[in-house]
């Protein structure tokens, strides 16, 4: 298509993640680089490459006189807006080490990160974020310098009664000299990128510039992205997916970005942006994917035959363009069906969606193949934060959507003990901070990193298969990798959270959460009050789930039995501990915290009405 032009700054022209920035306004100054909503004018304000560098020579001015030398670390907690670019390039281009941190990250583990990585600045969204981390970092913490971005009255009385405090708005310049462009060395250190690990304390991933310029060029030689291209930006910058992919991948290709309001008005901001990719994590799939089966289920009888007819012929007709298979009657009705019902679906997403690639957890293929079927091209990927964090990616032209994809250009992927996935990689992390000990168990004397998934390799597509760590080992021997199992049962829009659990005891059973909206409804079908607590222990609601469960599992072996649940109410969140801040379970912390509930699940055996 004509309209569609690509203008890539090559890893060698960039050299370092700064340089890429400097390259990109040299080439397309004037153009459309990010788009935000000012909360305060109730309108989206667009910014060049041009004023965003002018931004940056301000920053970079301001933060000249905090007494900071190249290798320093600094860190910032703030939601996806152009300041978290802006503060990033300004932070590289002088050489300082950015530690990103999760906004909704728990205060506790802020503190530590801060520690362990000796951070001399922070930057944070405002004066609460500041107050509620103030207890926890105390004044022999090695943060000196703390900048609240957003001003307010709470703002000004925290600088005057803390002299590290200053408000962003009075300690930067009116305008800034030049935008600093240095000869850094691309395998020097960038970031220090902290897992929110399901088990024991965070780890420092150490990731060069190099690093992630290289998975950000590998990408595009697997997907084409091109100077007309919108992102829509809104998982956390925090993540190196969003980093990688969802920043320095268009900065490269001179894509344009616009920061989403948050995911509740989500649906409203795909409207107003209309974005042609999309990156995204299944749990936002999976949950679209239940409000529209939930829809369907009260409507007509034949309108859901017309829906799933739609789905089936739009996966064929996807299945054609993929080459495998070849063209059916029934093909000649997709113009009518899409016009009817696929067009009304992905007009949800603001109608121009090109690409959305989903990564940083499995994807169901029964999720995919439904919309794929209408029309959506969902990419799935597969990554580490060790890795920068991409490995690999299905190809428009080559999608199989219960793949992970194709490695990236440069990247050596081979199954070693335990069918696990091994990979070496330009994005391979230089390793953990601080911590030694925990990078050699990552990466064996022969440079191969031990992704700790166990995988299969096809047609140069990767499957996975099981985590090894997850793997439950019941009493009878049989091993259960209870990932598979909990993403199914989680497709019904009834529950919010699932986990099974099992190891060491004859049978599985499993923690659900209830969707809190779906319960009132559960609950009074079954002639119960839903806001009696004991209502959720009625053996009658019991049933019903335990009925759910199996219609979810009954495609799976004979080994995916779930003889006995436990319900809950309360989600599961960073808050609470049960959480890491890119949403993974913590299981050992579920299962202490619900010790007594999962003992109880095996103290008498499965009841006899669960024996299925």
């Amino acid at each position: 298509m004509s309209e569609w032009t690509e203008d890539l700054i090559s890893v060698e022209d960039a050299e370092t993640l700064d340089g890429l920035f400097v390259q990109r306004i040299k080439r397309t100054p004037d153009n459309l680089a990010y788009r935000s909503f000012d909360r305060e004018t109730k309108s989206w304000v667009d910014y060049s490459w041009r004023e965003i560098g002018e931004q940056i020579a301000r920053w970079q001015d301001a933060l000249s006189h905090e007494g900071l030398h190249p290798g320093d670390r600094v860190a910032l907690v703030l939601r996806n807006c152009p300041d978290w670019v802006v503060f990033d390039q300004a932070c590289l281009g002088m050489g300082l080490v950015v530690v990103p941190l999760y906004t909704d990250d728990r205060p506790e583990n802020i503190a530590y990160i801060l520690d362990d990585s000796a951070v001399k600045l922070l930057l944070v969204q405002d004066a609460g974020r500041w107050k509620r981390l103030q207890t926890v970092v105390g004044e022999e913490s090695s943060v000196r310098r703390v900048l609240v971005l957003d001003p307010g009255k709470e703002a000004e009385s925290l600088a005057e009664k803390d002299e590290r405090v200053r408000i962003v708005d009075s300690w930067l310049p009116a305008q800034g000299s030049h935008l600093r462009r240095r000869k850094g060395d691309p395998h020097e250190l960038a970031s220090i990128v902290y897992t929110s690990g399901t088990t024991g304390r965070s780890k420092g991933v150490m990731l060069s510039h190099h690093n992630m310029l290289s998975v950000s060029h590998a990408s595009i030689t697997v997907i084409d992205v091109f100077l007309q291209d919108s992102f829509l930006s809104f998982l956390p910058l925090s993540h190196t997916l969003e980093r990688t992919a969802g920043y320095y991948l268009p900065v490269m290709t001179g894509s344009s970005v616009a920061y989403a309001r948050s995911v509740g008005q989500l649906a409203e901001d795909l409207q107003i942006i209309q974005p042609t990719v999309l990156i995204a994590v299944p749990r936002i799939f999976e949950r679209v994917y239940g409000r529209v089966k939930d829809q369907m289920s009260q409507r007509p009888k034949l309108v859901r035959a017309l829906f799933e007819t739609t789905v089936d012929v739009g996966w064929k007709r996807f299945l054609r363009q993929q080459g495998k298979t070849g063209w059916r009657p029934s093909m000649l009705l997709w113009p009518l069906l899409n016009k009817a019902v696929a067009s009304k679906i992905t007009s949800k997403l603001g109608g121009k969606l090109r690409i959305a690639v989903s990564g940083g957890a499995p994807l169901s293929p029964d999720i995919a193949k439904v919309f794929i079927g209408l029309g959506v091209p969902i990419l799935q990927g597969y990554g580490l934060t060790e890795t920068s964090p991409v490995i690999s990616v299905n190809p428009v032209q080559d999608n199989e959507p219960a793949s992970v994809g194709v490695p990236l250009r440069g990247i050596q992927v081979r199954i070693g003990e335990d069918n696990e996935l091994l990979v070496k990689s330009p994005g391979v992390m230089m390793g953990y901070w601080n911590n030694h000990s925990a990078t050699a168990k990552m990466i064996d004397s022969k440079g191969w990193l031990h992704t700790g998934d166990q995988a299969r390799i096809d047609n140069n597509h990767i499957y996975i298969t099981g985590r090894i760590k997850d793997i439950l080992v019941l009493s009878n021997g049989e091993k259960v990798p209870p990932g598979d199992m909990e993403l199914a049962i989680a497709l019904n829009p009834l529950f919010e959270q699932v986990m099974v659990i099992g190891e060491g005891q004859p049978y599985l059973s499993a923690f659900i959460v209830l969707d809190g909206d779906f319960w009132p409804g559960l609950a009074q079908d079954c002639g119960l009050d839903p806001m009696k607590p004991e209502s959720l222990q009625d053996a009658k609601v019991h049933a019903v789930v335990m009925r759910h469960t199996k219609d979810a599992l009954k495609g799976f072996p004979g080994y995916a039995k779930i003889r006995r649940v436990t319900l809950f109410l309360e989600p599961w969140t960073v808050d609470n501990g049960l959480l890491t801040p890119t949403m993974k379970i913590k299981r050992p912390q579920v299962l202490e915290r619900f010790a007594a509930e999962a003992q109880a699940m095996y103290q008498d055996g499965p009841a006899a009405g669960d024996r299925r």
